[in-house]
């Protein structure tokens, strides 16, 4: 009963913060004639709702794809469905088909932000609570009430969704493959993945990890016996779940192909994040902290960036890969899981602010084993859309989070006081260098030292894009400078995950349980 006792004020505390977030701004309020993705939202459930479904994804005089068209896999458009069909019993006027477009009034705007409450209460949030009580490290009641704290009150995600608009679906079914995974139910994880990929697309940044698990998982158990029949069911398994989301487009290819052209609009070129933004959206990548030295896409064809992200988000992913599918661990998926993901914000083709939540989101099943890293990760990413914060003005909400966030993560894991190389499961990897043990000594006090300054570098900067103008000759000043601080700290992390998950000698202790 305690259990639940203390799990139920973590829970009840989540909620609170997430409603009195949602009770401020929201994406493109009151901003002509895109708006924003609230507006996105709402004219989804307009479109669904009123036209029949050969209808959703082709441009036609009743939908206007310029107009937020549906660009997102079947069960975003189920689920907008859904919503229209409460909505309509509601208030017809919110999804009247055109009159009610840029729809703004409180009752819709409580509506909506219900909506997104409710998807968080039945997916994500249970989902949280169901993994920390299965960690081993948290066995105790107090300890998984802790984790699953820290874990509701990451801030970048309850600014999205909450603030800015979004539904934490697609992030909340990925969890649950991970929580099916860790219980050996590889079925039910596989088909809690595909419904999260057929949510969005950008579950893409975490399909090589689920895939190369279970492939190295059925490797382990042998190809010429149980492992085949294990690898025979999750075909099977997956291939049915695809069937079932995509079986109302299957009438004929054309329907297929256009889902797929809305999905992958390759041809609007490597630095197209959203296409209606003004002024256009300031990523923390690698592409667009470049440009700003160099002018890629005036010197590179569209065919050649899309090569060249393809090349080098591989060659990023390849080595975590192949140390997962050798040795396929939950421990090692977990890591590789932030470490692909992580490649792909930074290298990919077409990537948008608010995909690092798909980082952040393994960054918080970690947490507990390396509490100080993922602590300064999640406020990083946090930081790294704060253009994106300031202009749907949840300047005070993003403040108040991440100073939330940053004390309940000091006082629950103490984190300032596990900075060694053994607490960051660095040892493996200094152990493997000659004459580690110099600057062994000194490493916690660097480690401490470069998060201080990296946390004062973001409040400083916050307070400058918050309060000062730019000069007039560089009106972008303060958003480059966020996204390229925020670039080189990834790139800082992703050398560290990735080499915390490649020496890491737990991996192939676990993996032999698997086998």
């Amino acid at each position: 009963m305690e259990k639940w006792s203390l799990m139920t004020i973590t829970v009840l505390l989540a909620l609170t913060v997430r409603w009195t977030v949602s009770l401020g701004s929201y994406s493109g309020a009151g901003k002509p004639p895109m708006y924003g993705d609230y507006e996105a939202q709402r004219h989804w459930q307009e479109v669904t709702y009123n036209l029949p479904i050969r209808q959703w994804y082709f441009n036609t005089s009743d939908n206007n794809l310029l107009y937020w068209g549906l660009d997102y896999p079947p069960l975003t458009a189920y689920h907008s469905f859904v919503c229209a069909y409460i909505a309509k019993l509601i208030n017809p006027d919110w999804i009247a088909l055109h009159t009610s477009r840029g729809y703004e009034s409180q009752p819709h705007k409580l509506f909506m932000r219900t909506t997104v409450f409710v998807a968080d209460l039945l997916v994500y949030i249970p989902a949280v609570i169901l993994y920390c009580f299965s960690l081993k490290e948290t066995s105790t009641k107090k300890k998984a009430s802790i984790c699953a704290l820290c874990i509701l009150l990451y801030p970048g995600l309850i600014l999205i969704d909450h603030g800015h608009f979004q539904y934490p679906l697609s992030l909340g079914f990925a969890l649950w493959g991970v929580l099916y995974l860790s219980y050996d139910w590889d079925l039910l994880g596989s088909v809690a993945f595909c419904l999260a990929l057929n949510y969005k697309q950008m579950e893409l940044y975490h399909s090589l990890p689920f895939f190369c698990y279970l492939l190295g998982k059925c490797f382990k158990k042998g190809l010429k016996g149980k492992g085949l029949v294990l690898l025979t069911k999750i075909a099977g398994t997956v291939v049915v779940s695809f069937a079932v989301c995509w079986l109302p487009f299957c009438t004929d290819m054309e329907q297929i192909m256009q889902v797929l052209r809305r999905l992958f609009p390759i041809d609007r070129g490597l630095f197209e994040a959203c296409m209606f933004s003004s002024p256009p959206p300031h990523l923390a990548n690698i592409w667009c902290s470049l440009s700003v030295l160099i002018k890629i896409k005036n010197i590179i064809s569209p065919q050649t960036q899309l090569k060249l992200s393809f090349a080098v988000t591989f060659l990023s992913l390849l080595p975590t890969c192949i140390k997962l599918t050798v040795q396929p661990s939950l421990r090692g998926l977990k890591f590789a899981l932030v470490s692909c993901a992580l490649s792909f914000f930074l290298f990919s083709f077409q990537v948008h602010e608010k995909s690092i939540l798909l980082v952040s989101v393994p960054v918080c099943l970690i947490i507990n084993e390396i509490p100080f890293m993922a602590t300064w990760f999640l406020l990083v990413s946090t930081f790294s859309m704060l253009p994106l914060l300031l202009k749907d003005g949840l300047l005070l909400a993003y403040a108040v989070t991440m100073l939330a966030f940053l004390s309940v993560c000091v006082a629950s894991f103490s984190i300032f006081e596990k900075t060694s190389a053994e607490d960051l499961q660095l040892k493996p990897f200094s152990l493997s260098l000659k004459g580690y043990v110099s600057w062994l000594k000194s490493f916690p006090k660097i480690v401490r030292s470069l998060f201080l300054l990296s946390i004062t570098l973001m409040g400083v900067l916050s307070v400058l894009s918050a309060a000062v103008h730019p000069p007039q000759r560089l009106p972008d000043l303060f958003p480059v400078s966020v996204s390229v601080i925020s670039c080189l700290h990834f790139l800082l992390f992703l050398v560290y995950f990735n080499v915390v998950l490649l020496w890491d000698s737990k991996n192939s202790r676990s993996q032999k349980k698997i086998s």
